[in-house]
Parts: C-alpha cells; structure tokens; sequence
C-alpha cells in the first residue's frame, strides 16, 4: 500500500476499474467519480474479487452496488441481505478475534440486533438527548474561540472538526477529558490502519486493529465497573443499569457498542464538518446564499454536506437466499457491497449530482445508510453538531476558508486527516 504519486494509466472503461485494489483509492478524486459513473451505468452491477488482506482469507467476491435504487432495496431487505456473517464493515469476513471488537449491531441481524438496538436506544431518553444538545453548544462555542485566538488558523481538522464530535462521544459515555487523545489515536487507528500515517507497517494492520480495539473496549469496561451500583449521569450508567424486559448488556456487548460509538459518532462527524468546510470554499455562491439566513438554511445544507460527504463508502451484506432485485438475480452465500458514495451522487435520482446546492429538495441521499434497521442511531445528534458546528463558524468567522485537503487512504471511510484553515 502506498499514498505516494505513481504512475497511473487513466481510468477509460469498466476494464480498468477493481475496487478491490488498494491503488484505485490512491487515485484523485475525479478519477474515482469518473469510475463509479462507469460502474452506474452498467445493467448488471459489477462482480469483483476480494481485496487481500493480512488478516483474513478472501473469500467469494462481491457485487458492487452503486446505484441509489440497489442500495434502497437491501437495505429494506435485511433478511435477504444480511449484516452478520462475517460482519458487515469489511469486505471479507472477519475472523473470530475480530468480531469480538468490532462485532457491535452494526455486524448483527434480528433477533439479536433487535435486543441490542432495544436496549441501547432506550438509553437515549429526551431528556439524555437535551443535554447532549446543550453540550453541543456549549462545546462549538469553544472550539470557536481556539480558532480565533489562533488569529489567522490551523489544521481543521485536528483543533475544529475533530475536536468536537470526539469530546460530546466521550463526554456521553462519562470518558474523562485526560482520555480524549488516547480515544482519539485509538479511533484512528480502528478507521485508517491501511493509512501508512497512522500504521506504518501494512504487516502489523492486523495487530494494530486488534490491540486498538482491546485498548478501547478495556477502558469502558473498567468505567463501566466502576459506575454498575454506583451510578452517574452518562451513558455508561444507563447502559450498565439498563434493564430492558429483564436484559442488560453484556461486557462485551458495551465494549464493542462503544467502539461502534467512537467509529461512527467521532470520525464519520467530523468528517462531514471537515467536506463542509471544503465545499463551502469551492462554492462561494452557496456559501454567501447560507450566510444570508444561517438558522433557516442550515438544515437544507447539512442534508447536502452529508450528501456529498458520504463519509463511510460502504457497508457490506451477505445474501441468504436467492433473490431477484431489480432485474439482477443473487445468489446464496454471495457478498454485495453497498456503495453510499456513489448513491448519493446517482443522476437518476440527483438533478446535477457533482453540484453541491444547500437548497436541493427533495434530498434522499444515503449518508446515514440506507432505510431499514441499520439506519443510523446517531443521525440525530450528528446533524446537531454539524449544524452547531457551521452556526458558529459562519456567525463568527465567516470568512474562514479550508486550504487544500490531506486525504486519509481508506477504501472504507471518505476521510480528511489534515487540511489548513485560514480566516483574516
């Protein structure tokens, strides 16, 4: 693996595309859009082979689904296209030590997604959700006044967008501030261990990833050792006292909701803020038209930095029976591959795909995942900070602007690691 410049010969047909090989996520971004238009365009969804990894086999290929249509359809079919098996965040099937880390819902069908969704989702009460709201607040008006006082900017990335998603999850979960940074490298660790930033050895992703995933799962458990009896005002003490229809949490259960937490409320958020800032840049039309009613166009341009961000590129299911859907026949035992980034840029369904406009209407897009029981639980609060986040900044520093992006090499997440902000 290598984020290096190589030479490259253009992308021209689908023969040249293989989502499967690390160097397609090297190439520039127009490449990759230029790909996937490729790949919509086909009758029959693409069929690739597995990407080889250190820690497991490759198995029976996939089906890449890149149309809006396609990913609409599994998702609302979940017994026929199923997230366990294997797990639901890789392309080949975890092994066993894997999913104890990384088993959370996200990996699970009914009836045991059911219980677990049950029993966390009772823990986010109104009045759990109010504070965290309040928190949001409280935190962006912070990070602002960092900004500010940096008197011309920064790293985005790092001291504005990551900052706050990472302390509302730990401040949530009870996790002291003296942890931020260790949840933080954790975190990146879990999301970009094929990123020779954050594992330098492609021999040691494996390891990595599972000592990343120990460290973390051991923290909240020691916490939630402490808080079972005696409990505080956080999410680990409704969790470990939860008593749902006489079940609670196991230990690992909470260990591996929690990193599921981390995942996908700390780095998916901030990477939508960090493609907001970028986006506005580029589209100083849209940028002035926000500016000009911040609270009455806010939700109408969160749906479309979601849109456009799309910051997890898939999810994968695994099909149960066979099925026909949408004209195309899968079979059992066979992989599909949910491409979200491509749905959301699907002319079929998005007038001017590529054109990035805080007014669209409707905005179907698939940032969150597609409808069905893994539809994102923290959706909710991740429009909250996003909105906070940009209602600060445009208020404050409206004429902020993001510098050139640092991408993270990641199949599985559209990430930023680093991009300079500068404001006068």
């Amino acid at each position: 693996m290598t984020t290096s410049p190589v030479e490259r010969a253009p992308i021209t047909s689908v023969t040249d595309i293989n989502l499967s090989d690390w160097d397609f996520w090297g190439r520039p971004m127009a490449e990759r859009e230029h790909a996937f238009r490729l790949l919509r365009d086909l009758d029959t969804p693409a069929f690739f082979a597995e990407p080889e990894v250190s820690f497991a086999p490759p198995g029976v290929g996939y089906h890449a689904l890149v149309r809006h249509a396609d990913i609409l359809e599994a998702s609302r079919n979940p017994d026929v296209f199923c997230s366990g098996a294997g797990g639901a965040t890789n392309i080949v099937d975890m092994p066993a030590e894997f999913i104890e880390y990384f088993g959370s819902m996200i990996s699970m069908d009914d009836p045991r997604h059911a219980r677990l969704r049950r029993i966390v989702s009772r823990a986010f009460t109104p009045k759990m959700i109010k504070q965290f709201e309040a928190d949001v607040e409280t935190a962006a008006g912070q990070i602002v006044d960092d900004l500010i006082a940096t008197g011309s900017g920064c790293d985005f990335v790092t001291e504005v967008a990551a900052r706050l998603p990472l302390k509302i999850i730990c401040d949530m979960m009870g996790i002291p501030e003296s942890d931020y940074r260790f949840v933080f490298d954790r975190s990146n660790v879990i999301l970009g261990a094929s990123d020779p930033e954050y594992v330098s050895d492609p021999a040691a992703i494996a390891t990595s990833l599972l000592t990343a995933g120990m460290e973390l799962q051991q923290l909240v458990q020691d916490l939630a050792a402490h808080r079972l009896g005696t409990p505080t005002d956080d999410l680990i003490s409704a969790l470990v006292n939860a008593n749902i229809d006489g079940e609670q949490l196991t230990a690992q259960e909470l260990g591996s909701f929690f990193i599921l937490l981390v995942v996908a409320g700390n780095e998916t958020t901030r990477n939508a803020i960090s493609h907001g800032l970028r986006l506005l840049t580029a589209n100083p039309d849209q940028k002035a038209l926000w500016l000009e009613d911040v609270d009455g166009r806010a939700a109408g341009a969160v749906e479309e930095i979601v849109r456009l961000a799309a910051p997890v590129n898939y999810m994968r299911r695994k099909v149960t029976r066979d099925h026909v859907m949408n004209g195309n026949l899968y079979r059992t035992g066979e992989k599909v591959v949910m491409y979200y980034w491509s749905a959301n840029r699907d002319d079929r369904v998005f007038a001017e795909p590529d054109r990035f406009d805080i007014g669209r209407s409707p905005n179907p897009h698939v940032g969150f995942g597609g409808p069905g029981p893994h539809f994102c639980l923290g959706a909710h609060l991740a429009r909250r900070e996003i909105t906070v986040m940009f209602r600060e900044l445009l208020r404050r520093v409206p004429q902020i602007e993001a510098g050139p992006p640092e991408r993270l090499f990641s199949s599985f997440i559209n990430g930023i690691k680093h991009m300079d902000c500068t404001f006068y």
